[in-house]
């Protein structure tokens, strides 16, 4: 169809002009092309979307890689007929993203394996979908980093390099009390606020937040932040994980029952 040459020199100069999904891809287009009878304009307008398509996907995986999410999760994977009291509309229109544009906060608060993280991740996935940058970190990860950072005197330039994430999914709020490292939590909600987006994960509700800060006013000062321009999603019932293991329990009874019974 094309000449040795003349592909040798379309992969030279796709190279050049750093073009690789034009590169990967440009014999099946050519071939598209011929077989559908394309005209020029029509052809060079494949080849260019089949570039951004390549450049989109990579950049997705290059932020997905960063978000260092300990799980992949979506809301397709989440059950809402176990969660009736979740507003689904609104969890899906948040999986758009729109609230990270817009800098506001997303706040989980339920027991433990409610869905809680599960739909943090899934809103997580949606924000890099639309191109946003986002982070995955435990409270006590991310205190542990604070501590570093402090001890080391780069605190703030430290607390400077999450400006670049446009979300931070911050879990587990309020498992352990944080004692004096609750001071290094409310800096970095301040330097978060109005800046970018935070989804909070937390088993405890607000009134009882300041057992985990100890500080009364410190406790206030952080919940009016966080709460400024949010959206806050109450997860009740029984521990979604919980169901989900006696869910495998009982049909790993079935099925040893069912070979009992054939033999």
């Amino acid at each position: 169809m094309i000449s040795d040459i003349m592909e040798a020199q379309i992969e030279i100069s796709c190279k050049e002009l750093r073009l690789p999904g034009i590169r990967q891809q440009f014999r099946a287009l050519i071939r598209e092309a011929v077989d559908q009878e394309m005209d020029h304009t029509r052809f060079l307008k494949v080849c260019l979307e089949q570039e951004l398509h390549d450049r989109r996907q990579k950049k997705q995986q290059t932020l997905l890689r960063q978000a260092k999410f300990p799980s992949t999760k979506t809301l397709a994977d989440f059950d809402f007929t176990k969660a009736p009291q979740l507003p689904k509309a609104k969890i899906l229109k948040l999986a758009e993203a729109d609230f990270v544009k817009r800098r506001e906060n997303v706040i989980c608060i339920g027991k433990a394996g409610t869905g809680k993280s599960h739909i943090g991740i899934a809103l997580g996935m949606g924000a890099i979908q639309a191109g946003f940058r986002v982070r995955f970190i435990t409270v006590m990860q991310l205190l542990q980093e604070l501590q570093l950072a402090e001890s080391e005197y780069r605190l703030p330039r430290y607390l400077k390099t999450w400006n670049k994430v446009d979300l931070v999914i911050l879990d587990e709020l309020g498992y352990v009390p944080l004692g004096d490292n609750g001071k290094l939590l409310f800096h970095f909600i301040s330097q978060r606020y109005e800046q970018g987006s935070l989804i909070v994960t937390s088993n405890l509700e607000f009134s009882r937040w300041v057992e985990v800060l100890s500080d009364p006013a410190l406790t206030s000062a952080l919940l009016d932040r966080l709460t400024h321009h949010s959206h806050i999603l109450l997860f009740e019932g029984e521990s979604y994980r919980f169901r989900e293991s006696l869910a495998r329990q009982e049909q790993g009874v079935m099925e040893q029952t069912s070979f009992e019974l054939s033999e």
